[in-house]
């Protein structure tokens, strides 16, 4: 098949998703398949291109990509580089090139690439892609919305109010939660603005760190416990992987860097425990119609209490991700899982 990877956007996700996009592009070029990574903002060259043969001159049109930084992309800066210097999030004949191909891999993370946007403008255009539409992607991009549908499929998740920038009150008290509690961007993601507050003094200042991200944010008590997080693909969880950073909380920094956590799977939990962390994982899926794969982060407390925290509707690809590893852990190499990640995807177009 010619498949395009589209990677990158503006997205404080974007480095992330290029190293998702590498890896996948050399996973589906291995097993055979004729491959364009993408960057969907910066496009390919600032004049139009012949692309019917675009394909047979994939090496030269895709991206070159490097290390993740540690660091959150500067967006600005991202712009400021676009060789056209247009505002469209679109880059130059990136939807001409989509056009030809088989089918889009979105490799894409974050603002623009999981929330469903995308999803609709290649729905118009009649261009496939991986994961679930356009409609379930926005739903499960906003935290706060995913919590209703959560609490309406009965899946516990942690006590949490939303608040906006006009909206905002720097008292917890007064919004009925108790510290510590987490504050974060309503649709970001990879714990970017994300900061467990245990005092009064610190709580101020992590609203104004979200809100440097988002307009919008969503603030829970803190849950203390072990986390895991649950694949689904096709509506079947996969094996749970247990995820104990070295150091700190599970941030931006702890996952893309390797060494930064000890990742174990299948997790050591009970059966008991294992089956209803599952379950819970495909009521989401179903509750949200991601019917082709997803990932659930959970948390287990002393008390033997698992929350649902998120859920990722294009889930991570890298050396370091966690889908990859549970799949592995049944049988399913990275290649295959590639492989099969168009298969289920294609489905939804019979």
């Amino acid at each position: 098949m010619n498949i395009v990877v589209l990677a990158g956007g503006l997205s404080t996700e974007r480095d992330v998703s290029f190293i998702t996009g590498s890896n996948v592009a050399e996973a589906l070029k291995e097993n055979g398949h004729k491959v364009i990574l993408l960057d969907v903002f910066m496009g390919y060259d600032e004049k139009e291109v012949n692309v019917d043969d675009i394909f047979d001159r994939a090496d030269d049109v895709s991206v070159k990509v490097s290390a993740i930084p540690e660091t959150a992309p500067d967006l600005e800066a991202v712009k400021a580089s676009r060789k056209d210097q247009s505002d469209c999030f679109f880059g130059p004949n990136v939807i001409r090139i989509c056009q030809k191909s088989d089918i889009v891999f979105m490799a894409l993370h974050g603002e623009n690439g999981e929330n469903g946007k995308i999803q609709a403008a290649f729905d118009l255009f009649g261009i496939k892609y991986t994961g679930s539409d356009y409609l379930s992607s926005a739903i499960a991009m906003d935290k706060n919305m995913s919590k209703k549908f959560f609490i309406n499929a009965n899946v516990p998740t942690p006590n949490g109010v939303s608040m906006t920038r006009d909206s905002r009150c720097n008292d917890h008290k007064k919004l009925n939660l108790n510290l510590p509690c987490v504050v974060k961007p309503c649709c970001g993601g990879s714990s970017i603005g994300v900061t467990i507050v245990k005092n009064d003094d610190e709580f101020a200042r992590a609203l104004d760190d979200a809100f440097k991200w988002e307009n919008e944010l969503v603030i829970e008590e803190f849950v203390e416990g072990r986390e895991f997080s649950v694949g689904v693909m096709s509506g079947k969880a996969l094996p749970i992987i247990e995820i104990a950073p070295v150091e700190g909380f599970y941030d931006y920094k702890n996952k893309y860097k390797a060494g930064s956590t000890i990742e174990t799977c299948p997790a050591e939990l009970s059966e008991e425990k294992t089956k209803e962390m599952q379950k819970y994982a495909e009521m989401v899926a179903e509750a949200i119609g991601l019917d082709t794969y997803s990932r659930s982060d959970f948390l287990l407390d002393k008390n033997g209490n698992i929350f649902c925290l998120e859920v990722n509707t294009l889930p991570g690809m890298t050396p370091t991700s966690l889908l990859p590893q549970e799949a592995n852990a049944i049988g399913i190499n990275f290649n295959q899982l590639c492989e099969k990640l168009i298969e289920i995807s294609l489905k939804k177009y019979q």
